[in-house]
């Protein structure tokens, strides 16, 4: 890969799954395009060399989740509430109304879970290869996603 133009060929590559990722971790489009500009944007200004495009790709969707995880640990998302979240949700996206309750349920586990299932269901990586992209021991991200299912399953059985 040439180094100079690395943002612009991940972004080609992996541009949709990073703003996909994004937006199921954040729950919120507008969110997910910000976070999503600002990765492509730390990868131009301050370019990485990776080993494959499997480990630019691994990057891009660490990055993707903590960023996450940063954006909802701040002030203005904890003491913030979108007024016209769901009716934008619904613009975006085309769900089916069965996949887009189990979607807003799992936006609304912790990050630690949501992320998990995410990369696992959604994305089809396996628990050896969500544990390398999130810094994580394999038994850890078996044990995340056993405890995120348990509590999707309890919030869909209680709606």
């Amino acid at each position: 890969m040439n180094e100079s133009n690395i943002s612009l060929y991940a972004f080609r590559k992996y541009g949709d799954m990073v703003l996909r990722t994004a937006y199921a971790c954040s729950g919120n489009y507008a969110e997910a395009e910000d976070i999503t500009q600002d990765i492509f944007l730390l990868l131009h200004t301050k370019p990485v060399n990776f080993e494959s495009d499997e480990h630019l790709k691994a990057w891009l969707l660490k990055v993707a989740v903590n960023k996450c995880k940063n954006l909802k640990r701040s002030f203005r998302i904890s003491h913030t509430q979108s007024l016209d979240e769901t009716s934008e949700k619904l613009a975006y996206y085309n769900f089916e109304s069965g996949e887009s309750e189990i979607r807003e349920k799992i936006r609304a586990l912790p990050t630690k879970y949501s992320s998990v299932i995410y990369l696992y269901y959604y994305e089809g990586y396996k628990i050896h290869e969500i544990a390398e992209i999130l810094g994580k021991k394999p038994n850890t991200v078996s044990s995340l996603l056993q405890r995120g299912r348990q509590k999707l399953k309890l919030e869909l059985e209680e709606s």
